[in-house]
């Protein structure tokens, strides 16, 4: 499978200290398969950050996590369970590290799921603030189209990566 990651560089090398934390899915390394994502994150991070759009191509084997043993949370829809997953990685002052629903403290190598998106984060909104309970939540999740993304967040994980190439997009 190829997973593409949008940025204002190449990758030459992954770096998970340099990655952000309080992401959907925590601390890592976020890619997707969706090369057109990838283009529109590369060209975000730009206009943020300065430098030129790069989507860098990885190779990823979906059974390799299978052998080697990988701890991984999978997503395949907006759910309840994946809205508390993405709050609690997004909250600084989360203090349960050690709950499922929560990867501050890395214990999933590797997470795949929907794309926590700014018309999402409006829904998030007036969840959190009480406005809504979570079968509303999640009716309001159902219809929206949401792009997906894995993310990577170990050592071990990140050696499951081929680097491909990287393209300059303008």
């Amino acid at each position: 499978m190829l997973l593409y990651h949008g940025s204002n560089t190449e990758i030459i090398e992954i770096d998970l200290k340099k990655c952000r934390p309080y992401k959907d899915f925590g601390r890592g390394f976020y890619l997707t398969t969706i090369e057109s994502q990838a283009q529109r994150m590369a060209k975000r991070t730009c206009r943020m950050y300065s430098g030129v759009p790069v989507v860098t191509t990885f190779s990823f084997d979906l059974n390799a996590y299978e052998y080697r043993q990988l701890f991984v949370k999978r997503f395949d829809a907006p759910t309840i369970e994946w809205a508390q997953f993405v709050l609690n990685n997004r909250n600084r002052h989360f203090v349960d590290i050690d709950h499922i629903h929560c990867n501050h403290d890395n214990k999933y190598d590797v997470v795949v799921g929907p794309v926590a998106n700014d018309d999402i984060a409006v829904l998030f909104r007036t969840y959190t603030k009480g406005f809504i309970d979570d079968t509303s939540l999640v009716n309001g999740m159902m219809f929206r189209k949401l792009n997906d993304q894995y993310s990577f967040h170990t050592e071990r994980s990140i050696a499951l990566l081929s680097k491909i190439e990287a393209k300059t997009y303008e």
